[in-house]
């Protein structure tokens, strides 16, 4: 494993507001605990060092697999061209790596140094995103520049998410992204306003203030996407924006349904035993089970999550009684006039759900002792079983790199 990190060449132009050693230097970060030297010559004689090409956009699973290489030369295909673009090698042999990579030299050999190529580690599945997206080396040209920063906003997107943050978020949410890179807004910045919005459509949720409360809690819904990629674009994190950021995704969704709950002047009850109380504990109930299945496959099956496992998981989560679906049964009913019908929708909704995940629990349990062999996600199968123009591989996974940023196999 290298001690230490060197980057060799320079990006022609800044991505999302970062130089290329900027973001190398980010994202060594996150990789391990490693040195970041501006000259060789302060290299120690009995270390070893990953030496990467700045003028090259790399995925972090690249980097971070890199950072526990040993004896390694990297190389990628572009334009039909096998071109190095990374190498870990002992301090000996750090000068003689850099002449190669700085000179595109693949005709020379370094001594005991292997030679591999980025398809041998393509492992397209990220459990982190949930999606499936092939590890990538991209060289960076001046003249695609938005195209790069296109790839690396999409490339933030989770793949397996609600049909809200799927479908009406992306466009609006680039924006603003782009807007706290110009003010050099950080993410945690995003992520307290949002916590600040949740309280106050809480706080109106129980006034009865249902307008006022959607309009700060749809707020609220869209900026929990603008923190997540903004963090991202910028390979900016922090403990406590992570915490904070996950503990109020978690908290603060049955709160609200309450919240809207305690604001209705007037409610009668469908039926003399569905009282608001009772609502109350449907809800907490439902959603404390619905997140303990989910919980419980991941610890039992499989490094994965319950919504990737098959594509009717994936379709179940565009659509099951989280925030965001909930959020839509509310507006509706206020648009109705009805916001007692919200609160039953929610309620129901939220049983259904819980009721299908405990079902694919059950189907997963009945899977694994069948099969003998652990479960695996079908974004994994993609490209093999799955084919890629299916409608869930459409669904859920970005296309390939088109041929204006196309630079591997």
């Amino acid at each position: 494993m290298p001690n230490y990190v060197y980057m060799v060449n320079e990006a022609p132009v800044s991505l999302w507001g970062l130089t290329s050693r900027e973001r190398l230097q980010r994202m060594i970060t996150r990789a391990g605990d490693l040195i970041f030297l501006d000259d060789l010559n302060a290299l120690p004689t009995n270390a070893s060092i990953l030496l990467l090409r700045g003028d090259f956009l790399y995925d972090d699973r690249i980097i971070k697999r890199l950072a526990n290489e040993e004896n390694t030369l990297l190389q990628i295909t572009t334009k039909k061209m096998i071109v190095p673009v990374a190498a870990v090698v002992p301090a000996q042999l750090a000068r003689q790596a850099e002449n190669i990579l700085a000179h595109d030299q693949t005709d020379q050999e370094i001594p005991d140094i292997q030679t591999v190529h980025l398809k041998d580690w393509s492992s397209g599945f990220q459990e982190q995103l949930r999606k499936f997206d092939p590890p990538y080396v991209l060289p960076i040209t001046p003249d695609k520049q938005n195209d790069f920063e296109e790839h690396l906003y999409s490339g933030s997107y989770k793949g397996v998410t609600d049909l809200v943050t799927k479908w009406a978020w992306p466009i609006p949410a680039k924006w603003i992204v782009r807007l706290c890179v110009k003010l050099g807004i950080v993410p945690n910045a995003v992520t307290l306003l949002g916590l600040i919005l949740t309280i106050i459509a809480g706080v109106c949720f129980t006034k009865g203030q249902y307008g006022l409360g959607l309009i700060a809690g749809w707020l609220m819904t869209f900026l929990d996407t603008v923190d997540g990629k903004l963090a991202r674009v910028t390979v900016t994190s922090s403990k406590l924006g992570h915490v904070l950021d996950h503990g109020l995704d978690i908290i603060h969704p049955p709160l609200w349904y309450i919240a809207w709950g305690m604001g209705l002047v007037a409610f009668i009850p469908p039926t003399a035993w569905l009282t608001l109380d009772n609502m109350y504990v449907m809800i907490l109930v439902g959603y404390i089970l619905g997140r303990l299945c989910e919980g419980l496959f991941q610890l039992c099956f499989g490094q994965f999550g319950m919504f990737c496992w098959r594509p009717f998981d994936s379709f179940n989560r565009l659509i099951t009684a989280r925030r965001n679906p909930n959020l839509l049964l509310l507006t509706g009913s206020l648009c109705l006039g009805h916001p007692d019908w919200g609160l039953l929708a929610v309620v129901a909704w939220t049983a259904f759900s819980t009721l299908i995940l405990a079902l694919r629990f059950c189907m997963a349990f009945g899977a694994r002792m069948l099969s003998g062999q652990p479960l695996h996600p079908w974004l994994a199968d993609i490209g093999t079983t799955i084919p890629r123009d299916s409608l869930a591989a459409k669904t859920f996974t970005r296309p390939p790199l088109t041929t204006t940023i196309q630079s591997t196999d």
